[in-house]
């Protein structure tokens, strides 16, 4: 049963999202007027633009938070996150080895987008599956942060490899791609992120229930009929869509599986997590709308923006662990 707190939290965020979506289809270099978002006119093509804008970020908050919304429940750890544990370093790895390699190679550009987002879904895959099997030789699961971080090093170093001996197209193409570049989705790449989001959502859908069980403990989780390997499965697959999709098309959007959920406890009780997975797409969404408008009017790439503003809400959490 939801409690008045929680709808009256979930309609602040519902208000504030959709201001947020006005304030970013009005944000830019030339003023649109309403007619040019519903009819043909000489600012359709711009007005398509934001629009797409709107949509991708809406996209991008409900699936990052979610990402990491499920990982910090599965591994009971509030650092634990895509990012955080290597998975948007190695997607944005698969997607450089795509970026660099297909050049020569001349697809549709719907197949190609399909190719993008398979790259980096089953780089990420590869890498929850190895982290999933290190929890298990891990008794401190704090070590798969340490075990992340190399990940991410180790991602780097070859990224920057390969940015070494790359074709200037191929170079610019990925640089372009790693700003985060939310102007740059079209239509098309919409169609094939809200397919990706959607069976997401439905594996995160078949983990809550489980996860509920299994925050209680592990012996508990069993007594219940939770079927654990099951649900490490599902973890897997859904949090490596979720986070992968979007880094496939936005770039790296770092630090925001981790911050929207520690808002998210903040405000609500930590233990309903049906309440939780709601207020981490609705924050998540509404975060993502302001970072977008900050875009637009500095001009500074999205994924400088999530970090500008992650880091030190991530430092934050950490003093206060250590204080407790």
């Amino acid at each position: 049963m939801m409690s008045k707190r929680f709808k009256v939290l979930c309609l602040l965020l519902i208000i504030a999202i959709l201001i947020g979506a006005v304030i970013n289809l009005n944000t830019g270099f030339l003023s649109l007027g309403f007619l040019d978002f519903f009819q043909d006119s000489s600012n359709s093509q711009i007005a398509e633009i934001r629009i797409n804008r709107v949509l991708v970020m809406l996209l991008a908050g409900i699936s990052i938070p979610t990402s990491g919304f499920l990982m910090q429940e599965y591994f009971q750890n509030p650092l634990a996150g895509p990012d955080i544990l290597g998975i948007t370093s190695v997607a944005s790895l698969s997607v450089a080895f795509y970026i660099f390699f297909s050049h020569d190679i001349l697809l549709p550009e719907f197949i190609q987008n399909s190719f993008l987002s398979l790259s980096a879904i089953g780089g990420s895959l590869l890498l929850m599956l190895i982290l999933l099997s290190m929890s298990n030789k891990f008794q401190d699961k704090s070590y798969l942060i340490i075990f992340g971080f190399l990940v991410s090093a180790f991602a780097g170093a070859i990224v920057s490899l390969l940015q070494f001996y790359a074709e200037n197209q191929s170079l610019k193409n990925y640089i372009l791609w790693s700003f985060g570049a939310n102007n740059m989705v079209s239509r098309n790449q919409i169609y094939v992120l809200s397919i990706l989001v959607l069976i997401g959502l439905f594996f995160c859908f078949k983990t809550i229930k489980p996860l509920i069980g299994n925050s209680l403990g592990t012996s508990y989780a069993q007594s219940l009929g939770v079927n654990l390997k099951q649900l490490k499965l599902l973890i897997i697959v859904a949090s490596s869509l979720l986070s992968a999709s979007i880094t496939a098309f936005l770039g790296p959007i770092l630090f925001i599986g981790i911050i929207v959920p520690h808002f998210c406890r903040l405000v609500y009780n930590p233990s309903k997590l049906w309440q939780q997975w709601i207020l981490n797409m609705f924050l998540g969404m509404l975060i993502m709308l302001f970072f977008s408008i900050i875009a637009e009017k500095t001009q500074i790439p999205l994924n400088v923006i999530s970090s500008v503003f992650g880091i030190p809400v991530i430092l934050l959490m950490l003093l206060k662990q250590n204080k407790v």
